[in-house]
């Protein structure tokens, strides 16, 4: 802001030249209260608590005022309230009040500086009112002492002055302490954060948490593993020069490589990072590479390392390939084998079972089991959780379950543990019967195919002993199809079932490894446009075709298939039992089994024998009602699977194993009860 200093000095010195002119010199002074507006701003000289003392307080300090200025003053006590002093006091600068007389001297406080023109009250009692204004800018304190102006020390130390510097002072030191205290502080906070770190650094066990410790070497790294891979690779020369060392009867070098690879197996051990090895590490490192560049010495011969390579890469080869059969064939045990829990509760339920008297071992409503207005659905399996799983998932999503029914087939085994679970916990007001497939009397060796191939002995020998050609020792591949499930009738059943049920137009089909998540009455008014099953197709562009399934170097299939054709999933089949007659479906099946007793044709499974019988008799679904790979595919959507009317576990990570996926466990295990007493007493939890 530009202060007109010259204009109002030299008005001053024409008052004093006479006393005529006071009206004025008044004038003057209200035409500057604008500005003085401003530097009040800043506060008043004096912090007493009333106006008047203020004033008293200038004069009585001020002996050489002269009347014209007590005059002002006495205008300015009019124009301001003692409210607005107090206002003006209590939001003033740290660097405390302006004085009034500072405006009569043009000496402006020491946080002001004046720009381009000269300070002093005779330069500017000389410029005239048209003068150019005086630039004036605001800057931060630079000292205790460096904000006393020129005039004022001119003028005399004033007891305002001393009090004003005394509190200037004053305020700095408060400051400086402050500042002092809030960086000790901080100090101290920093210190017992970093006390608090360290204490829990030293409750990290590294040999437990191992390279996923953030306390660990290792992380400072990005090739964490650089030392074991380099002591691997000297061990692998060190075996290379071994070998030719015996070779060239070199005993000494050789006893001394024999004994450097035992050290650095030692230190080696089990570890897969740099942080998991011995202390003794770098120094078994660096006597390997003495011996090592001791046998290069001796013994280095190209060919013969190279060929000592080649044949140690070859049987490293192979034991690779055997570890691989060997996880694939423990994968399929430890899926197919039933888990303690679930064993342990269809005991428990079997045992309770047969404990009943026979009119409490019934279902209600059975009369509806050939009701041809209600939803059927047939399920067959050995697995009691299982099986529960679906029929209450399809309840709980029904709109009205009393117009369900259920047709379960199980074995022998699990015939009383099923019926039991179902009569402790009825699903809702749905209709449901369980059978046992041992007394189904027409399923014989004579009339279906499968059993009388079980009966024969090169299948009891491929399936049930491990000394024949395909056995695991010597390759077998698709070990999966070995296991004898896959010729399980309760697997094979589906083939059945216009026999099964013979008064039943439609049936739904579900395997016991779903979860149903809506309502699946509109499957039975889908249009299957004459077609026996309606099923969700599962081909890609090159996968989950029919030569994935069958052997297309064999004539009869390459004559009556198209090796390009889609397939489809088995777990959600909606079949019309009317045309499944016409079409004589069983008999379909039962033809090309008979020719696969050699296993030429497909290899063991219901899926191949499906895709065959079903040839062109298939109408495809909408993939939303049926999303399968819940039981091998990691990578599956979120929003598909949710979106999605049934989910299907297909694979060897089914949901009520431990090797099942964690993410898509919970889809399964919502509609189970672990809080049942059958479930606590055997264990079975989430």
């Amino acid at each position: 802001m530009a202060l007109k200093r010259g204009f109002s000095i030299s008005g001053l010195n024409k008052n004093r030249r006479g006393g005529s002119r006071l009206p004025i010199v008044v004038v003057i002074f209200f035409c500057v209260l604008s500005p003085l507006m401003f530097f009040v701003g800043r506060g008043l000289y004096k912090t007493s608590s009333s106006t008047d003392q203020n004033l008293n307080a200038v004069g009585s300090g001020k002996q050489h005022l002269n009347w014209r200025e007590r005059l002002a003053l006495q205008h300015v006590k009019s124009i301001f309230s003692e409210e607005v002093i107090d206002v003006i006091r209590s939001s003033t600068a740290d660097l405390g009040p302006l004085s009034l007389d500072s405006f009569r001297k043009n000496n402006l406080s020491a946080s002001w500086k004046v720009i381009g023109v000269d300070t002093s009250v005779k330069d500017n009692a000389a410029s005239e009112p048209n003068q150019t204004a005086t630039v004036v800018k605001q800057e931060a304190p630079k000292g205790k002492d460096d904000n006393i102006s020129d005039d004022d020390s001119q003028s005399g130390d004033t007891p305002a002055k001393l009090a004003r510097r005394f509190m200037q002072q004053l305020r700095e030191k408060r400051r400086e302490k402050r500042a002092a205290e809030l960086l000790r502080q901080d100090d101290e906070a920093i210190a017992r954060l970093e006390s608090a770190i360290i204490e829990r650094s030293k409750l990290v066990d590294g040999a437990v948490l191992g390279k996923y410790s953030i306390w660990r070497k290792e992380m400072d790294s990005e090739n964490s593993d650089s030392t074991v891979r380099l002591m691997r690779d000297q061990m692998i020369m060190a075996r290379v020069y071994l070998s030719i060392a015996k070779m060239k009867s070199k005993l000494n070098l050789l006893q001394e490589l024999q004994t450097r690879i035992k050290e650095s197996q030692r230190v080696l051990g089990d570890s897969s990072a740099d942080s998991d090895l011995h202390p003794s590490a770098p120094e078994k490192i660096k006597a390997m590479g003495q011996v090592l560049s001791k046998a290069r010495e001796q013994l280095y011969d190209c060919k013969l390392v190279t060929g000592k390579l080649r044949a140690m890469l070859q049987t490293a080869d192979e034991q690779v390939r055997s570890l691989k059969k060997q996880s694939t064939f423990l994968s399929q045990l430890a899926a197919k084998t039933v888990p303690n829990g679930i064993h342990c509760l269809s005991m428990r339920l079997t045992i309770d079972y047969y404990l009943l008297p026979l009119e409490k071992r019934k279902f209600p409503r059975s009369e509806n089991l050939e009701n041809p207005n209600l939803y059927h659905y047939a399920l067959f399996s050995d697995n009691v959780l299982a099986a529960s799983v679906v029929v209450n998932s399809t309840i709980m999503n029904a709109k009205d379950s009393s117009k369900h029914g259920f047709h379960l087939v199980t074995d022998k085994l699990n015939f009383g543990a099923m019926n039991m679970w179902f009569l402790l916990n009825p699903p809702g007001k749905a209709t449901i019967h369980v059978e046992n497939v041992d007394e189904f009397k027409w399923l014989n060796s004579s009339y279906c195919p499968v059993l009388r191939q079980l009966e024969s002995a090169a299948m009891k020998e491929y399936y049930f002993k491990a000394n024949h050609p395909t056995s695991l020792s010597s390759g077998s591949s698709n070990l999966k199809y070995r296991n004898p499930k896959y010729l399980s009738m309760l697997n094979h059943l589906r083939f059945y079932l216009p026999e099964v049920y013979p008064k039943l137009d439609k049936i739904l089909f579900l395997d016991d490894d779903i979860v149903v998540q809506k309502d699946l009455t509109k499957l039975w008014s889908v249009d299957l446009h004459g077609k026996v099953n309606g099923a969700v197709e599962t081909c890609g562009e090159s996968f989950h075709r029919f030569d994935k399934y069958l052997n297309f170097s064999n004539p009869h299939i390459a004559r009556n298939f198209d090796p390009n054709a889609c397939g489809w999933a088995y777990g959600m089949n909606i079949f019309d039992l009317k045309v499944w007659k016409k079409k004589d479906i069983t008999g379909i099946y039962h033809k090309w089994q008979n020719m696969n007793e050699d296993r030429e044709l497909w290899k063991l499974g219901t899926l191949p024998p499906g895709l065959i019988t079903f040839y062109n008799l298939t109408n495809p679904l909408e993939k939303t009602w049926h999303v399968l790979g819940l039981g091998y595919n990691p990578s599956i959507d979120r929003s598909e699977i949710e979106s999605a009317a049934v989910v299907h576990y297909n694979g060897n990570m089914k949901p009520w194993l431990e090797l099942a996926m964690t993410k898509y466990r919970p889809y399964w295990t919502k509609y189970i009860k672990y809080d049942h007493p059958y479930l606590r007493s055997c264990n079975l939890s989430e």
